[in-house]
């Protein structure tokens, strides 16, 4: 039974510490918006 505690124990603190760098990413680090461009070939255009 020890060994049961012992490893959720393991993955509760591993839970934790994914939910912990989820939340920092999602709180702390804002991205930058940029202009995109984006071609596209005229082929794609044409009827066939």
């Amino acid at each position: 039974m020890p060994s049961l505690f012992r490893f959720l124990s393991v993955i509760a603190i591993i839970g934790g510490l994914i939910y912990g760098a989820v939340y920092a990413l999602a709180n702390f680090v804002k991205p930058t918006p940029r202009e995109m461009t984006i071609n596209i070939s005229q082929d794609k255009f044409q009827k066939k």
